[in-house]
Protein backbone atom coordinates (compact mmCIF):
# COMPACT_ATOMS: atom_id res chain seq x y z
CA UNK A 1 0.00 0.00 0.00
CA UNK A 2 2.83 2.73 0.57
CA UNK A 3 4.64 2.03 -2.42
CA UNK A 4 1.05 2.06 -4.40
CA UNK A 5 0.92 5.65 -2.36
CA UNK A 6 4.22 6.98 -3.21
CA UNK A 7 3.50 5.87 -6.69
CA UNK A 8 0.34 8.33 -6.95
CA UNK A 9 2.22 10.95 -5.84
CA UNK A 10 1.81 13.98 -7.92
CA UNK A 11 5.25 15.26 -9.56
CA UNK A 12 6.01 18.61 -8.23
CA UNK A 13 7.17 20.71 -11.49
CA UNK A 14 10.38 23.26 -11.20
CA UNK A 15 8.58 26.82 -11.43
CA UNK A 16 9.12 28.34 -14.74
CA UNK A 17 11.18 31.74 -14.86
CA UNK A 18 11.59 33.92 -17.90
CA UNK A 19 15.03 34.44 -19.49
CA UNK A 20 16.25 37.66 -17.48
CA UNK A 21 18.98 38.47 -20.58
CA UNK A 22 16.81 40.13 -22.65
CA UNK A 23 16.05 42.52 -20.18
CA UNK A 24 19.84 43.18 -18.97
CA UNK A 25 20.98 43.29 -22.55
CA UNK A 26 18.14 45.95 -23.27
CA UNK A 27 19.41 48.13 -19.82
CA UNK A 28 22.62 48.03 -20.67
CA UNK A 29 21.90 49.00 -24.43
CA UNK A 30 20.21 52.09 -23.60
CA UNK A 31 21.93 53.63 -21.41
CA UNK A 32 25.29 52.86 -22.85
CA UNK A 33 23.25 54.50 -26.20
CA UNK A 34 22.62 57.52 -24.30
CA UNK A 35 26.06 58.29 -22.83
CA UNK A 36 27.91 57.29 -25.88
CA UNK A 37 25.97 59.46 -28.06
CA UNK A 38 26.60 62.46 -25.61
CA UNK A 39 30.70 61.31 -25.63
CA UNK A 40 30.55 61.19 -29.46
CA UNK A 41 28.42 64.68 -29.98
CA UNK A 42 25.82 62.81 -31.70
CA UNK A 43 21.99 64.33 -31.95
CA UNK A 44 22.46 66.12 -28.89
CA UNK A 45 25.47 68.11 -27.33
CA UNK A 46 26.06 67.92 -23.63
CA UNK A 47 24.08 70.34 -21.07
CA UNK A 48 22.54 69.83 -17.70
CA UNK A 49 19.21 68.86 -18.60
CA UNK A 50 20.80 66.02 -21.14
CA UNK A 51 22.91 64.81 -18.13
CA UNK A 52 20.03 64.54 -15.67
CA UNK A 53 18.45 62.25 -18.39
CA UNK A 54 21.66 60.19 -18.11
CA UNK A 55 21.78 60.20 -14.56
CA UNK A 56 18.49 58.56 -14.44
CA UNK A 57 19.07 56.28 -16.76
CA UNK A 58 22.36 55.14 -14.95
CA UNK A 59 20.86 54.79 -11.22
CA UNK A 60 17.16 53.25 -12.75
CA UNK A 61 17.65 51.17 -16.06
CA UNK A 62 21.08 50.40 -16.34
CA UNK A 63 21.46 50.16 -12.44
CA UNK A 64 18.33 48.93 -10.70
CA UNK A 65 16.67 46.76 -13.64
CA UNK A 66 20.30 44.94 -14.87
CA UNK A 67 20.75 44.29 -11.22
CA UNK A 68 17.46 42.82 -11.22
CA UNK A 69 18.19 40.64 -14.27
CA UNK A 70 21.38 39.85 -12.54
CA UNK A 71 20.24 38.29 -9.25
CA UNK A 72 17.75 36.40 -11.49
CA UNK A 73 20.74 34.65 -13.86
CA UNK A 74 21.83 33.31 -10.68
CA UNK A 75 18.88 31.92 -10.02
CA UNK A 76 19.20 30.56 -13.39
CA UNK A 77 22.67 29.23 -12.43
CA UNK A 78 24.18 31.51 -15.02
CA UNK A 79 27.22 32.61 -13.78
CA UNK A 80 28.27 34.60 -16.69
CA UNK A 81 25.15 36.56 -16.81
CA UNK A 82 24.78 36.99 -13.11
CA UNK A 83 28.72 38.37 -13.15
CA UNK A 84 27.94 40.58 -15.94
CA UNK A 85 24.79 42.13 -15.14
CA UNK A 86 25.46 42.70 -11.59
CA UNK A 87 28.70 44.43 -12.67
CA UNK A 88 27.87 46.29 -14.90
CA UNK A 89 24.56 47.41 -12.77
CA UNK A 90 27.33 48.88 -10.21
CA UNK A 91 29.17 50.33 -13.23
CA UNK A 92 26.23 52.67 -13.74
CA UNK A 93 25.08 52.87 -10.06
CA UNK A 94 28.74 54.36 -9.61
CA UNK A 95 28.23 56.85 -12.68
CA UNK A 96 25.10 57.65 -11.80
CA UNK A 97 25.84 58.76 -8.62
CA UNK A 98 29.07 60.79 -9.23
CA UNK A 99 26.86 62.71 -11.97
CA UNK A 100 24.10 63.78 -9.83
CA UNK A 101 23.48 67.11 -9.32
CA UNK A 102 25.05 67.37 -6.10
CA UNK A 103 28.53 67.18 -8.12
CA UNK A 104 27.18 69.90 -10.91
CA UNK A 105 25.18 67.93 -12.63
CA UNK A 106 28.43 67.20 -15.08
CA UNK A 107 29.20 63.80 -17.32
CA UNK A 108 32.72 62.60 -16.66
CA UNK A 109 34.22 65.02 -18.93
CA UNK A 110 32.23 68.11 -17.59
CA UNK A 111 32.90 67.44 -14.12
CA UNK A 112 36.80 67.07 -15.34
CA UNK A 113 36.80 70.61 -17.05
CA UNK A 114 35.14 72.34 -14.68
CA UNK A 115 38.30 71.52 -12.28
CA UNK A 116 41.34 73.53 -12.44
CA UNK A 117 45.25 72.99 -12.33
CA UNK A 118 46.65 70.18 -9.96
CA UNK A 119 42.95 69.19 -9.94
CA UNK A 120 42.22 68.90 -13.44
CA UNK A 121 45.06 66.67 -13.72
CA UNK A 122 44.13 64.43 -10.53
CA UNK A 123 40.87 64.52 -11.62
CA UNK A 124 41.42 63.20 -15.37
CA UNK A 125 43.60 60.53 -14.19
CA UNK A 126 41.27 59.40 -11.30
CA UNK A 127 38.27 58.62 -14.46
CA UNK A 128 41.22 57.10 -16.92
CA UNK A 129 42.01 54.87 -14.16
CA UNK A 130 38.41 54.21 -12.82
CA UNK A 131 37.74 53.28 -16.72
CA UNK A 132 40.92 50.95 -17.13
CA UNK A 133 39.55 48.86 -14.58
CA UNK A 134 36.38 48.22 -16.86
CA UNK A 135 38.22 47.60 -19.46
CA UNK A 136 40.23 45.06 -17.81
CA UNK A 137 36.81 43.62 -16.52
CA UNK A 138 35.00 43.87 -19.87
CA UNK A 139 38.50 42.05 -21.60
CA UNK A 140 38.09 39.34 -19.08
CA UNK A 141 34.10 38.57 -19.91
CA UNK A 142 35.15 38.91 -23.54
CA UNK A 143 37.49 36.12 -23.36
CA UNK A 144 34.10 33.91 -21.54
CA UNK A 145 32.19 34.86 -24.34
CA UNK A 146 34.39 32.90 -26.92
CA UNK A 147 32.60 29.88 -25.35
CA UNK A 148 28.86 31.36 -25.61
CA UNK A 149 27.71 32.97 -28.84
CA UNK A 150 29.22 35.02 -31.67
CA UNK A 151 26.66 37.51 -30.51
CA UNK A 152 28.13 38.42 -27.32
CA UNK A 153 31.69 37.88 -28.92
CA UNK A 154 30.64 41.06 -30.52
CA UNK A 155 28.80 42.78 -27.77
CA UNK A 156 31.87 42.63 -25.23
CA UNK A 157 34.64 42.75 -27.75
CA UNK A 158 32.93 45.89 -29.08
CA UNK A 159 32.37 47.29 -24.95
CA UNK A 160 35.66 46.07 -24.86
CA UNK A 161 37.02 48.85 -27.38
CA UNK A 162 34.95 51.77 -26.15
CA UNK A 163 36.20 51.48 -22.62
CA UNK A 164 39.91 51.38 -23.75
CA UNK A 165 39.24 54.54 -25.68
CA UNK A 166 37.54 56.28 -23.05
CA UNK A 167 40.58 55.01 -21.30
CA UNK A 168 43.24 56.34 -23.42
CA UNK A 169 41.22 59.66 -23.96
CA UNK A 170 41.17 60.00 -19.75
CA UNK A 171 44.47 58.72 -19.11
CA UNK A 172 46.04 61.06 -21.90
CA UNK A 173 44.52 64.14 -20.99
CA UNK A 174 44.79 67.31 -23.02
CA UNK A 175 43.88 66.99 -26.57
CA UNK A 176 43.91 63.46 -26.29
CA UNK A 177 40.70 63.84 -23.92
CA UNK A 178 38.90 65.34 -27.04
CA UNK A 179 39.97 63.15 -29.94
CA UNK A 180 39.41 59.71 -27.76
CA UNK A 181 36.52 60.38 -26.05
CA UNK A 182 34.49 60.97 -29.25
CA UNK A 183 35.77 57.73 -30.65
CA UNK A 184 34.88 56.00 -27.78
CA UNK A 185 31.39 57.51 -27.85
CA UNK A 186 30.89 56.03 -31.44
CA UNK A 187 32.23 52.38 -30.45
CA UNK A 188 29.38 52.28 -27.23
CA UNK A 189 27.00 53.49 -30.07
CA UNK A 190 27.71 50.69 -32.33
CA UNK A 191 27.56 48.20 -28.85
CA UNK A 192 24.43 49.30 -27.90
CA UNK A 193 23.08 48.64 -31.48
CA UNK A 194 24.61 44.91 -31.12
CA UNK A 195 23.08 44.24 -27.88
CA UNK A 196 19.78 45.44 -28.61
CA UNK A 197 19.66 42.81 -31.71
CA UNK A 198 20.75 39.96 -28.91
CA UNK A 199 18.19 41.16 -26.36
CA UNK A 200 15.68 40.70 -29.39
CA UNK A 201 17.16 37.89 -30.38
CA UNK A 202 16.20 36.74 -26.83
CA UNK A 203 12.76 37.98 -26.77
CA UNK A 204 11.45 36.87 -30.12
CA UNK A 205 13.11 33.39 -29.19
CA UNK A 206 10.57 33.16 -25.93
CA UNK A 207 7.69 33.86 -28.27
CA UNK A 208 8.55 31.58 -30.94
CA UNK A 209 8.27 34.01 -33.56
CA UNK A 210 11.24 34.40 -35.61
CA UNK A 211 14.59 32.87 -34.99
CA UNK A 212 17.48 35.67 -35.39
CA UNK A 213 21.10 33.81 -35.58
CA UNK A 214 23.27 34.76 -32.23
CA UNK A 215 26.08 32.17 -33.45
CA UNK A 216 26.53 29.95 -30.81
CA UNK A 217 30.06 28.21 -30.25
CA UNK A 218 29.31 25.97 -27.79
Amino acid sequence: MAQYAAGERPVLEAPAYANPAPLGLSAFALTTFVLSASNAGFLFSKSGIATGFIVGLALFYGGLAQLIAGVQEYRQGNTFGATAFCSYAGFWLAFGFTVLPIFAGKDLVGLVAATAGAAASDATTAVGVFLLGWTIFTGLMFIATLRISGALVAVFGLLFLTFLFLTIGFLGGGSTLTTWVPIGGWFGIATAIVAWYTALAGVLASIKFIKLPTFPMS
